[in-house]
């Protein structure tokens, strides 16, 4: 789900220059390395070394949560660039090659009522479905940000999980239970999607088939759980919590829940196999640990954390393996840096920033070429 608003929306930094005049010789060769890779592609940090190039794809409005096509010619994603005729978000559709500006907008997939969030390809490459609040009323839903001081994210009851093509047509509607159902995505196998719902009384994950048929439940634990995805080979989930201890953060969570908000500043990753089975948390770092997707060798995880921020901010991405070890820091951004997608083919990594925005609180879409 994206919100980029409040804490994850931050204006653009300066990076800091270090200046050691008693770097060793395997360091200086190092910074060479990486002002070259700079000079070449400036849209590139000099310690991103998993970037052989990155190409920017959106100027303007906040755009997020692209993914791929199964043959990996298209992209999806949601934006609310008013300038696009959007007064929220909205779904998209894109080409591998495109670039989109204010003046140039991309094709829109969505009905353009409500609110939508969480697009995902269906494996016909002609079909996909999202989350949209339309059926609910025309007009966008109000966005809360904070209550009591809190940062917050609204979890609108009106959500269902509809199935479009690509000129936009609804085809099917996959889900109609009283509350949340959002978040969905599909396995890379292409039998399942996975989801998030409050059908149970509290925000759990659950799969089903593309037809919306064999629903079931696979976590059960108090807290949040969102923004599930597969692994390559389809036979694990990888996804965000959070989970309230104590009497009070109990007694908080669920009376936020109870008018459809949920405070997202403390979340990590937990892992489980496709069934539910076998649940284990990944992280344990603090603050917020989320927007997690694995690496095409589906032995580790990118995500997106501020656990070494001290004001909230930055966002960068890092990854992990599945065993908890060897976290290593991927993205050197000041700002917000999020979302990140493989390719099917492993190629390519989509994901979310706020770099080389001008200084706005733009957060647009960017394509790297990966490099291990």
């Amino acid at each position: 789900m994206k919100k980029l608003l409040g804490i994850f929306l931050i204006g653009l930094a300066l990076v800091s220059c270090k200046n050691d005049k008693q770097e060793s010789t395997q360091t200086q060769a190092k910074e060479a390395s990486s002002e070259e890779v700079e000079k070449n592609d400036p849209l590139i940090y000099p310690e991103e070394k998993h970037f052989k190039s990155i190409r920017q794809i959106t100027f303007g409005g906040d755009n997020a949560e692209a993914y791929w096509s199964f043959d990996d010619k298209q992209l999806v994603f949601q934006s609310n660039n008013t300038k696009w005729g959007v007064n929220c978000d909205q779904m998209f559709l894109m080409n591998f090659e495109d670039t989109f500006t204010d003046s140039i907008a991309p094709p829109m997939v969505s009905t353009g009522k409500g609110r939508t969030t969480c697009s995902y390809f269906l494996p016909d490459n002609k079909h996909i479905i999202y989350a949209s609040t339309h059926l609910g009323g025309d007009a966008c839903p109000e966005t809360p940000l904070r209550k009591n001081g809190k940062y917050i994210w609204p979890i609108y009851d009106t959500y269902d999980i509809f199935v479009a093509d690509l000129e936009g047509n609804i085809v099917n509607q996959l889900t109609n239970e009283v509350g949340y159902d959002a978040e969905p995505t599909v396995s890379p196998k292409g039998d399942k999607i996975v989801f998030t719902s409050t059908r149970s009384g509290d925000l759990e994950l659950y799969t089903m088939n593309l037809d919306g048929s064999d629903v079931k439940q696979i976590t059960d634990e108090l807290g949040y759980d969102g923004g599930a995805f597969f692994s390559p080979d389809g036979t694990k989930i990888i996804f965000r919590a959070s989970r309230p201890k104590t009497e009070q953060e109990i007694r908080e969570y669920k009376e936020l829940l109870a008018e459809g908000l949920v405070e997202p500043t403390e979340m990590e990753l937990f892992i489980c196999n496709a069934d539910g089975s076998d649940l284990r948390q990944l992280t344990d770092l603090g603050n917020a640990n989320w927007s997690p997707f694995f690496h095409p060798s589906g032995e580790k995880i990118l995500f997106s954390s501020n656990f070494e921020a001290e004001r909230g901010f930055p966002f960068n991405l890092y990854m992990i393996d599945l065993d908890g070890k060897n976290l290593t820091r991927i993205t050197h951004g000041e700002t917000f840096d999020a979302f990140p997608v493989f390719s099917n083919d492993g190629k390519y990594l989509a994901f979310s920033s706020n770099r080389n925005n001008g200084g706005t609180r733009d957060t647009n879409l960017f394509i790297a070429e990966w490099q291990d």
